[in-house]
């Protein structure tokens, strides 16, 4: 620890990503990478747009991207707002709504970017438990607060809240932000974005990362009435105007764009992960319901601590938790079907005692 660090710095304990090792070559199912490359017309559209035009600054409102964004929804470009990936787009939202005198809502068991913000941009919280079976009970959310913010699927457990209990929640919480992280919707989960043209406080994120095989190029977005979006361009252009480089506009356009493939992707992993929720089962793993492009397991008899570290050795690498509630849970990304297999073929292997 630094005799240069502020006092801020020093109470900090950032978040922590998932490992990416360079000693040999795994299996990775332990980020939530979507196993798929991206769609063809990213990779034309970044290849058109390496020349010259490099040296000049992007474009800072993004506008070409913002476009691709509002018709794919159909809302209006002043309805969009667009960052380096939803991480960003997230800091800037706690920044811009959630530093006030109440406290910010959030799951005990959630995104872990929630409590490294709230400390870093020093705002109040007040976590609510999910219930036994790892689901988000938004009617135990208190009207008093200042700001709501929770996943849709929730992280890293992948269980979905539908519609209707989110619009529960936005008809008696109306006085503060209700900020929806979609990072996973796309994998079987309804987008709550139709709900802002009703809801003058809901601001939904989303991000190219997962859905769009898109996490290299760091490419976020928040969707919400205009005041909202207001609020997180006084945040930005008081940070960096520049958020998006100009490979990363043309590259989330060509993204947004190709629907056919970003379909055929999404049906393809959703199709892989209950094929492998039925393995799992018959191998004596509970798995939590999930929307997302991952699963939350535990097995009946044997420490996720233990499965964790023997996949690691036989280069399959998943994520491991030990945190409160959940430290016998494994969070495994869904990859190709090879992968996938496998992972079963190992867990076999494991749980046999070869």
């Amino acid at each position: 620890m630094s005799i240069y660090w502020s006092e801020l710095i020093r109470g900090l304990a950032p978040y922590v990503p998932g490992e990416q090792p360079k000693d040999r070559k795994y299996i990775k199912l332990n980020t939530n990478e979507n196993p798929y490359p991206p769609s063809p017309a990213v990779l034309e559209a970044i290849q058109e747009h390496t020349g010259q035009d490099l040296r000049l600054y992007p474009d800072p409102n993004g506008d070409i991207l913002k476009t691709a964004i509002a018709d794919y929804f159909k809302v209006g470009k002043n309805n969009v707002f667009i960052g380096n990936g939803s991480d960003e787009v997230l800091a800037f939202a706690f920044m811009a709504f959630f530093k006030q005198e109440k406290p910010v809502l959030y799951p005990d068991i959630t995104y872990s970017f929630f409590p490294v913000y709230s400390k870093l941009f020093e705002i109040k919280t007040m976590t609510i438990p999910l219930t036994g079976e790892f689901q988000i009970n938004l009617a135990e959310y208190p009207a008093d607060n200042g700001g709501i913010i929770f996943p849709n699927p929730n992280a890293p457990t992948g269980r979905l809240l539908t519609l209707e209990q989110i619009e529960s929640l936005l008809k008696r919480n109306t006085a503060s932000v209700v900020l929806v992280d979609e990072a996973y919707i796309d994998f079987g989960g309804v987008s709550c974005i139709p709900l802002i043209k009703s809801y003058p406080n809901l601001l939904v994120v989303q991000t190219l990362s997962k859905s769009r095989s898109l996490a290299g190029m760091r490419i976020g977005y928040a969707i919400g009435p205009p005041e909202l979006i207001d609020g997180l361009e006084r945040a930005k252009n008081c940070f960096n105007s520049y958020t998006l480089d100009r490979l990363a506009l043309v590259a989330g356009t060509g993204a947004v764009n190709d629907r056919d493939y970003f379909e055929n992707a999404c049906r393809a992993i959703m199709t892989t992960r209950e094929w492998v929720v039925r393995e799992l089962k018959q191998l004596d793993f509970e798995v939590v319901p999930s929307a997302a492009n991952f699963i939350f397991i535990r097995h009946r008899n044997r420490q996720a601590g233990e499965l964790f570290s023997e996949l690691r050795q036989r280069g399959v690498l998943v994520r491991y938790f030990n945190l409160p509630r959940i430290d016998n849970h494994l969070r495994v990304t869904i990859g190709t079907d090879g992968e996938m297999e496998e992972l079963i073929r190992q867990l076999r292997a494991i749980l046999s005692g070869n």
